[in-house]
């Protein structure tokens, strides 16, 4: 089961230091309710006819609006609003608790789960909502490759799935599977979805309000504008607080910002250091600076091929031969990119899993790790037969100049620093890179028309789904077709470890399996982890007086694994009693911003505590 304890890291201790520093000059006080704006908050913005509405900045395009297809953050986290997953993430410490599913009791050998479904979920457009929608949903992503593209990993393994009565959901394994407590899938409702023809253009998006169990309903949508929700009145743990949600889209993270600051949006994710530094002195604005659930990371092609062993794309061959790979690992200083780039807003990448995910976070022991020695690089290039030529440019076994080009997302400015500084560690070694900052990298990525690639992924509590996009069978299964791979790495011994953990119910063993698995995949140069960056993110306190984070302490609003922050919020002009939400235990009473050990701005000298596909800056799920 995954925890929330963090490593104890210098970043880490840094905080608590703070955070006891800021308690003894009675700055924070632990559970006590600081105030989220002035006195007298300027009137909370509303719609013409007098709505409450919460908008939310976003600056990623929607892949798809259909479950069965989507992939990217944004898309993803209205999924989670839309639709209900069999089970859901408690906000204080991510163990499973009940969604669709209210209980679930897996065979003496775990080979058969039976899932009880709750009687009080409708659809939005009045009809029950029972087992027999789950059954179909994972039976169609069972049969119909095009179904199973976002989450066919998690139905690969499922030899059976029947409902015997609308309160009973039935599956049967082929072999143990690890994952059967956080089945990350949307439920749809088969007496719509069932009418669809073909499922790899069914983008989801013609037909409003899009009928749905979760606690918000889908009105309408505008690609590159906006997408707009309403509470749903009828949602078992009770309905949102606002009158509307609109996820409002903003290709300029700076664009977005000022819009925060006109009032014009309620809240604005992926701050940059300087934005948050900038607004944490901002009257009626709270900066949120937490630990985060991503990582960045540079992505090598190590050949794109399909599953019937087609090879398609221009990757550079010279990224095949492991020596370069590690040559370019070992002139990438990540405590560079830590300190300049994220100015400190993130901890130094090691592994795949960042360390929010204590269980399964990975180091590489000393003699593994691959630290920052560019004589080391040029050594490792030297012996694998790379020599300079007269001009000092590195040479490859074609005679030809050695050079790449990196993909690069053009609303990002951290991939585009980091661009800088590789350009100039690479250069040292006589190796050239051209940096191609694309509004949509989507395209040359899927073709394998790469040789380098900034990405980035938020890792739920279950890392089963982000491992899963490195395995063989994730690859298309031909060059036309849509895998569900990450960037077309296919290796036996990662296969073999991965499939291990799949099975393996023993948390620890799991665990160690999954460690195992971020080892190889460290070895392979194929990923190199730069860093964990902090979720900074920053909302109007005069339009939002309450939100729920994820995690208790310390915790995000973007982003998370579940629906909790726009469930819970509460607008600032309405007065409440008791938790954010209705009923459902701790998961309905999460952490108000606020409330208990979460800070997010300092005192006025403006020191801020800390400091799914692909195209943008944003992580995917």
């Amino acid at each position: 089961m995954v925890g929330k304890t963090l490593p104890h890291t210098p970043h880490l201790r840094r905080l608590r230091l703070f955070l006891a520093s800021a308690a003894a000059a009675g700055a924070l006080v632990v559970g006590s309710v600081l105030p989220l704006g002035p006195l007298f908050p300027a009137p909370q913005a509303r719609a013409d006819d007098g709505r409450r509405v919460l908008t939310v900045a976003v600056s990623q395009s929607i892949d798809s609006l259909s479950p069965f297809l989507a992939q990217r953050l944004t898309s993803t986290s209205i999924h989670r609003l839309a639709y209900e997953y069999l089970t859901n993430y408690d906000p204080k410490d991510a163990h499973p608790v009940p969604g669709f599913a209210t209980s679930w009791q897996p065979s003496a050998d775990k080979l058969t789960w039976t899932y009880t479904i709750r009687a009080d979920s409708t659809w939005s457009d009045g009809r029950p909502a029972t087992a027999e929608d789950a059954a179909w949903t994972f039976n169609k992503m069972m049969t119909d490759p095009d179904a199973a593209v976002a989450n066919g990993s998690f139905t690969a393994n499922f030899a059976k799935v029947t409902a015997p009565d609308p309160r009973t959901l039935i599956i049967e394994l082929k072999k143990p599977q690890a994952t059967m407590v956080a089945l990350d899938v949307p439920i749809v409702p088969k007496h719509v979805w069932e009418k669809v023809g073909d499922f790899s253009t069914f983008n989801n998006d013609k037909t409003f309000p899009i009928v749905g169990n979760g606690p918000f309903v889908i009105t309408d949508y505008k690609v590159d504008q906006y997408v707009k929700l309403k509470p749903n009145k009828g949602f078992w743990r009770g309905a949102p607080k606002f009158d509307e949600l609109v996820f409002k889209y903003y290709k300029d993270g700076d664009a977005a910002v000022a819009a925060l600051q006109k009032g014009e949006v309620s809240f604005a994710p992926n701050l940059t250091p300087a934005q948050a530094a900038a607004l944490g002195s901002v009257e009626n604005i709270k900066v949120n600076d937490a630990p985060g659930r991503r990582f960045h990371a540079l992505a090598v092609n190590p050949g794109a091929r399909a599953k019937d062993g087609t090879a398609f794309g221009n990757g550079a061959v010279a990224l095949r031969d492991p020596a370069v790979r590690r040559a370019l690992f070992q002139a990438v200083d990540r405590e560079a990119v830590v300190d300049k780039v994220f100015q400190g807003h993130a901890v130094e990448g090691q592994g795949y899993i960042p360390p929010r995910f204590a269980p399964y976070f990975w180091q590489p022991s000393a003699g593994q790790k691959v630290g920052y020695d560019p004589t080391a690089a040029a050594r490792t290039l030297d012996r694998a037969g790379y020599g300079t030529d007269g001009a000092g440019r590195r040479v490859g076994k074609d005679g030809k100049p050695l050079g790449f080009r990196i993909l690069c997302h053009a609303t990002d400015p951290n991939d585009k620093a980091i661009g800088k500084y590789l350009q100039e560690w690479w250069g040292k070694l006589g190796i050239g890179l051209k940096i191609e900052c694309l509004d949509n990298v989507s395209d040359p990525w899927q073709a394998g028309d790469y040789d380098l690639a900034f990405d980035g992924w938020s890792v739920n509590p279950d890392p089963d789904y982000v491992l899963s996009i490195h395995t063989c069978d994730s690859l298309p299964a031909t060059p036309k077709d849509s895998g569900s791979t990450d960037n077309f790495i296919c290796d036996k011994r990662y296969d073999a470890l991965y499939a291990r953990q799949t099975a393996e119910y023993d948390p620890a063993k799991r665990a160690e399996l999954v460690k195992q698995i971020q080892s190889r995949l460290y070895d392979t140069g194929y990923m190199n982890v730069m860093a964990y960056p902090n979720a900074v993110e920053a909302y109007r306190t005069d339009h939002i007086k309450s939100i729920t984070t994820m995690p208790e302490a310390a915790g995000n609003l973007w982003g998370q694994d579940g629906y909790w922050s726009w469930w819970s919020a509460v607008p600032a002009d309405r007065e409440t009693s008791g938790g954010p939400g209705g009923s459902g235990g701790s998961a309905a009473t999460g952490v108000l911003i606020g409330a208990g050990v979460v800070v997010v701005a300092a005192a006025a000298a403006g020191v801020l505590v800390l400091r799914r596909r692909r195209t943008t800056a944003e992580d995917r799920e």
